[in-house]
């Protein structure tokens, strides 16, 4: 017999199981009483797996013991030779390097806060970054070291040259002693732990300051979104999660989903991380085949251009048993084409965002099958509601801005007060997306408010129209834009990237949707394009960007 959520959810959070919650003090807030309480803690748990392999690179490999080794040793360094203190702000400058996570890692452990910067900026963004958080000492790769020479901030250089004054990484750290400490530093759950600068299109990023209860408590949030899919399945948790897990990193470390979602969840449960010089889908399937990768966590795009590539049917992925994507909104269509390419693997959706230390919500296992349109169920960790523009919580079917309250919520912006009281009222972060909550409890995104087109008066929600131009067969990728109308005020368009050797009219699109979606929703213009849509590292497309380019505006 099946079981529902709510004895799922007993039977999981029970006294003395691994997901056992209890409230911090009175404020409502939820949190996995068996988290780890901050990341040191975490980090020395995962030395415990030994010569299991942590971190792969091309050609190396890195096991749980040398990354704690090496980065206890850099921890070490940064407080007797460059002065780092608790809350002292140190930056990351560099692509997807195992250097990257033993950074990371000696950071936290020294007690002071790491600021990942965004390895795609300018010379002018990342020097705001340093800037703007203050930091004491800034490590990079040699790519970003020259970008960042004029800043003055003790620097720290791996593959690359070294600018005047900087030292090698592998100079600082040296041959790590087998008997090496953490620095003696104590630490709390409401400690700030990191700066992650939001991945805004317009104006200044804020730095999203998170503790070390955010750390804590993300992988949990990840691995119970699992337990949970596999005992409404009437399968034992226990048994699926002895199969080590070895995940393809497709997007960046600096950002949430490969921070938090992929990288401390990888720690958490032992097993391994295989990162990339950069997302390659002929590159993701060779790795799938040499490396045994069991799991792929990216965005959606990721997914459906490994399925979409010439070599696809040529390397044995019968090892990939798992793809999560997050990040940006995930169309139905994405799912049919997994169950036909990529058959009795177990695809998953989650929703996050930098201000949720990544995963806050998630859909997998049957539920996914059964609304591949929603994003999922909260864990019973993270209250989820959706309220109008004055704050009133609105009832289930109605669309409104999805708010959110948790133990994965940060403390706020980086020292910008006004920005953190508009955004984080009474514990609940206010998302800035459109949603709605069914009488289920599962969670629908319809769009992004901003990003939302208004014609004549009537809402047009983007999403469910990219999701309905995504069942086109000759649409690859597509993105919904505004386009404005002297008597409309917007009208809808589409810019569109078709599939390999497909054409298609802006006519014979309009025929397609003429019976998915309402008169007013279809695009009026439509602008196809050879080249990839333009995204962020989360995956997002830059609509701003494409408004610019197409409308000069």
């Amino acid at each position: 017999m099946s079981l529902t959520h709510a004895q799922v959810q007993a039977q999981l959070t029970g006294p003395g199981q691994l997901f056992e919650i209890e409230e911090i003090g009175d404020t409502g807030v939820r949190t996995w009483k068996h988290a780890p309480a901050h990341f040191r803690a975490l980090l020395e748990m995962s030395r415990f797996h030994g010569d299991k392999v942590f971190l792969v690179y091309e050609d190396e490999h890195i096991t749980f013991e040398e990354h704690f080794r090496r980065a206890a040793t850099l921890a070490g360094r940064l407080v007797e030779e460059y002065g780092v203190t608790k809350g002292d702000r140190v930056a990351i400058a560099m692509r997807n390097y195992p250097e990257w996570v033993i950074a990371f890692s000696a950071v936290l452990a020294a007690g002071a806060i790491a600021v990942p910067l965004n390895a795609w900026w300018t010379e002018a963004e990342l020097a705001y970054g340093v800037s703007d958080s203050g930091a004491k000492v800034l490590i990079a790769d040699g790519e970003r070291a020259v970008r960042l020479a004029s800043t003055g901030v003790p620097m720290i250089v791996t593959r690359g040259d070294l600018p005047e004054g900087a030292r090698a990484f592998s100079d600082v750290v040296g041959e790590p002693a087998a008997d090496v400490r953490l620095p003696d530093v104590t630490l709390a759950p409401d400690d700030p732990a990191t700066i992650l600068y939001t991945s805004g299109t317009t104006g200044r990023p804020k730095g999203a300051l998170g503790s070390h209860r955010n750390i804590g408590q993300a992988p949990m949030l990840a691995a119970y979104g699992a337990a949970r899919a596999t005992a409404l399945a009437g399968k034992d948790f226990a048994t699926v999660s002895a199969v080590r897990r070895v995940t393809l990193l497709t997007v960046p470390l600096f950002h949430a989903t490969g921070c938090f979602s992929a990288m401390i969840t990888t720690m958490f449960s032992g097993g391994g991380l295989v990162l990339m010089y950069k997302w390659d889908p002929g590159k993701a399937l060779q790795l799938i085949e040499r490396e045994r990768i069991t799991a792929m966590i990216g965005v959606p795009t990721n997914a459906w251009q490994l399925m979409s590539h010439p070599d696809f049917g040529k390397y044995d992925l019968s090892s990939l048993s798992a793809l999560g994507y997050g990040g940006a909104p995930a169309p139905p269509k994405l799912l049919e084409r997994i169950t036909e390419h990529l058959p009795n693997r177990a695809p998953s959706n989650g929703y996050g965002m930098t201000e949720t230390t990544a995963l806050a919500i998630g859909n997998g296992g049957a539920d996914y099958h059964a609304k591949p349109d929603s994003i999922g169920r909260p864990s019973p960790v993270v209250d989820a509601r959706v309220v109008d523009p004055t704050g009133n919580e609105l009832p289930p079917g109605e669309v409104g801005e999805l708010c959110l309250r948790g133990p994965n919520v940060i403390l706020g912006y980086w020292n910008k007060p006004d920005a953190t009281a508009q955004t984080f009222i009474d514990g609940w972060v206010h998302t800035g997306d459109l949603a709605k909550i069914d009488e289920e409890g599962f969670v629908y995104i319809v769009d992004r408010a901003k990003d939302m087109v208004i014609r004549g008066g009537e809402n047009v929600y983007c999403a469910e129209v990219e999701a309905a131009l995504f069942e086109h067969p000759a649409v690859d990728d597509v993105a919904v834009i505004g386009i404005p109308h002297e008597e409309l005020g917007e009208e809808v368009g589409a810019v569109i990237r078709l599939s390999p050797g497909r054409s298609v009219t802006l006519e014979d699109l309009q025929a397609f949707l003429a019976d998915r979606l309402a008169k007013f929703k279809i695009p009026v213009h439509v602008w196809f394009r050879d080249a990839e849509l333009p995204r962020n590292p989360g995956g997002k497309i830059l609509k701003t960007h494409l408004r610019r380019e197409i409308l000069g505006a």
